[in-house]
């Protein structure tokens, strides 16, 4: 079955609430996300509604069900899950440890 990616290319404030929730049933969060689709027309018609705010790309379909893509380093990914350092300390009083 023929696949779409949705990306999210504008911003959902100030925006209806049915818009609003329309983006965030597609698996949307932030500008610049994408996910992958299956071809139905329920997605067709939910892209339809949101179509100012999103890009939508047809992909070879494959294997698995639905995916996430996300920019390396977005939220959640173990590029951010590293310990962050307190910006009260100084570099004198870490070095003290």
């Amino acid at each position: 079955m023929p696949k779409l990616k949705v990306t999210q290319v504008r911003s959902v404030i100030d925006r209806p609430k049915d818009q609003k929730a329309t983006v965030r049933a597609l698996g949307l969060h932030r500008i610049n996300d994408s996910v992958v689709k299956d071809d139905r027309p329920e997605i067709r018609g939910m892209i339809a509604a949101v179509s100012h705010l999103v890009r939508v790309e047809e992909v070879p379909g494959g294997p698995g069900g639905e995916q996430s893509e996300r920019p390396k380093g977005a939220k959640g990914s173990a590029d951010t899950l590293a310990p962050r350092r307190s910006a009260s300390r100084t570099t004198a009083e870490e070095e003290s440890e």
